[in-house]
Parts: C-alpha cells; sequence; structure tokens
C-alpha cells in the first residue's frame, strides 16, 4: 500500500494523504495514427515527441507519480520502436496486438483480456500528451472515465450523463456533454465485467470494426461508471499535424 501527498488537492492549497493499494494500468499503442502522417510515417503516434518528451512516456509519468508499478503497453503497428520501454520502465511489459492492421482497438484490448479483473486499472489510450504528471494523483474509489466538459454541439466522442455524474451513454456526437479524454479508470470488479464482455463481442462477427468503447457503453447496465472531469490542459488527444504544431511550435519549423 502507499501513501503520498494528493498533489491535485495541492493545486487548491489543500494538502489531504492519498492511499493507493495496487494498481495496473493498460495502454493501448497499437495504431498507425494515420491522422498524424507524415510525422507518423516511420514513428508510431505514441512515441512521437511533444516538446522533448514522447507522449507515451507523459503517460507513463503520470502513473508512476501514482504509484502504478505495472503497465501493460499493447504494441502493434512499428512495434519494434517500443523495445526501450521495458528496458527504461522495469514495469513495463509489451503485449503484441497481431490484429492491429485489420481490426479497431476492440481486438488489442482483447489481448490483455487475462490481466483485467486482478487488480483496479487504468485503460488508456497511449497517443495522449500530459504535461502535469500530477494529473493522476487523486482519490478514485469507483470507477469512471476522465472526461472534459463541452458546452453546445460536439461531434466527437461522448460521455452523456445524469444529475448525479453517472454516465448513462457512450455516444458520438451531442450537446452539452463529457469529451471523451481516453482514460478509463476501473475498479477489479468492474474490470472483469468489461473484460467478459469484451470477449464475448470480440467473438462476435462484425467484431474487427468495433471500439472497445463501444463495448463499455454497451455493459453500463453492469457497470457503474461516474464522470471524472478535468481541465482541457491537463489531458491532450493530438489529432492532427496541426494540431501538433499548435502544441509544439517546433513542428513548425
Amino acid at each position: 500500500m502507499l501513501k503520498y501527498k494528493s498533489c491535485f488537492y495541492k493545486q487548491k492549497n489543500i494538502e489531504e494523504e492519498l492511499t493507493v493499494t495496487n494498481e495496473i494500468a493498460i495502454l493501448a499503442a497499437a495504431g498507425k495514427g494515420e491522422r498524424l502522417r507524415p510525422v507518423t510515417l516511420n514513428t508510431p503516434k505514441p512515441l512521437v515527441k511533444v516538446h522533448g518528451k514522447t507522449m507515451i512516456e507523459t503517460i507513463i509519468a503520470a502513473l508512476e507519480k501514482r504509484g502504478v508499478k505495472k503497465i501493460y503497453v499493447i504494441v502493434g503497428y512499428l512495434k519494434e520502436q517500443f523495445s526501450f520501454l521495458p528496458e527504461k520502465y522495469p514495469g513495463i511489459e509489451l503485449i503484441d496486438n497481431k490484429e492491429y492492421d485489420v481490426k479497431n482497438n476492440l481486438a488489442s484490448l482483447h489481448t490483455v483480456i487475462d490481466y483485467m479483473g486482478q487488480e483496479n486499472c487504468f485503460i488508456c489510450d497511449a497517443d495522449l500528451y500530459i504535461p502535469d504528471p500530477q494529473v493522476f494523483c487523486v482519490n478514485l474509489d469507483r470507477s469512471c472515465g476522465f472526461g472534459k466538459m463541452v458546452k453546445g454541439h460536439s461531434d466527437d466522442w461522448l460521455y452523456v450523463t445524469d444529475e448525479n455524474g453517472r454516465i448513462t451513454a457512450i455516444q458520438k456526437g451531442g450537446d452539452d456533454a463529457y469529451n471523451l479524454c481516453d482514460v478509463t479508470y476501473l475498479t477489479k470488479e468492474d474490470a472483469k465485467t468489461l473484460a467478459n464482455a469484451v470477449d464475448a463481442a470480440y467473438r462476435k462477427a462484425g467484431s474487427e470494426k468495433l471500439f472497445w468503447d463501444q463495448v463499455l457503453g454497451s455493459s453500463l447496465n453492469d457497470i457503474n461508471l461516474t464522470i471524472h472531469p478535468v481541465r482541457n490542459d491537463e489531458i491532450t488527444e493530438i489529432d492532427s499535424f496541426d494540431e501538433l504544431k499548435a502544441i509544439d511550435p517546433s513542428y513548425a519549423d
């Protein structure tokens, strides 16, 4: 059991001691990152550097700051380029998704279902930029999805919530809802429930088109998922070369 000062509360000028039991993390890093071309023609998107640090390592830094010791990184596209990670970070294990080129990310999560349900876990896309590693230093006592409130209409994937902050749907497009930050935290019980749902969905015809978030959305009657709001600058998904240049002007040269 790990104890440390919660950096989240220090931002509010309050210090509280946060107790964290054993947790694992799953980072999905198998995709081609085609929207970030030409940068990703020869580099996997999670290994693209932002302000001198690879995106995946900003996530690892945040997980380590929280005290997460075991991290499974699911690789596929240009997988050999990730080989330095287990050497640099002893708690990392690479998992090969051999179907990354023919199926959506449901197949990636299916490669790690045997690890889900052993401990509370984070599931994150590995192509996020997290400038402040203290973002995960928060009390998480239930399953939640990290999201950013968007006022007005959005065409992105969204969490729909009730008045108590419980997530009631995950959908594409909507109004006055939370954009998915591609960070989900699950208790071990809920992680096991999701693993079973992922396995069942993976075995059905047409599963190659599915995202694992859609399976999570279909499981909300069995998983009590609440929203964990974050600010726009705390977690950033970089979806295009123009967005990359806006965040890191060195790419504009």
